[in-house]
């Protein structure tokens, strides 16, 4: 008996030192994203993002009404490869929740955005990953934006 509770304790320390590891690589692909996005990296970005990734805005429409938004991946690449050096734009993660069911992966992230050194809006970024051989992939990306509601700390 002794030793089949020391097996058991033996394996729950591997499994839970497996789920922190696959944490760890779902949480490099997303803050890539972000790296790559704040530093007009197309090339980095398009490693950890799926071809054929779905993205979405939820989003208040000028009547105030909630909507939301199909967006283009190649919109951002082209945002971020025409917006000019001499305009500073920075979308900076406040945390990372995680959750991981196989091949599939949750993380949820609030942000701020900062465009040319102004506090431009908040919000939620809320991406799903799909585990392709040994690499997390970001296969859908909703996000929501708003102004009200926001504690911006200082870029």
């Amino acid at each position: 008996m002794k030793y089949f509770s020391l097996l058991l304790m033996l394996f729950m320390i591997n499994a839970v030192n497996a789920q922190i590891d696959e944490e760890v690589k779902v949480k490099y692909a997303v803050e890539t994203f972000f790296y790559a996005f704040n530093g007009k990296n197309e090339f980095a970005m398009k490693g950890v993002v799926d071809p054929d990734v779905k993205m979405q805005t939820v989003n208040l429409n000028v009547l105030g009404k909630m909507i939301i938004q199909d967006n283009n991946f190649n919109d951002i690449i082209n945002f971020m490869i025409t917006t000019p050096d001499s305009i500073s734009f920075h979308e900076k993660v406040l945390d990372y929740k995680i959750q991981i069911d196989g091949g599939m992966a949750h993380v949820w992230a609030p942000y701020e955005f900062w465009y040319k050194g102004e506090f431009s809006h908040c919000g939620v970024n809320s991406f799903q990953l799909f585990k392709e051989k040994d690499a997390w992939k970001i296969i859908y990306l909703i996000d929501s934006r708003r102004r009200e509601d926001c504690d911006p700390v200082s870029e």
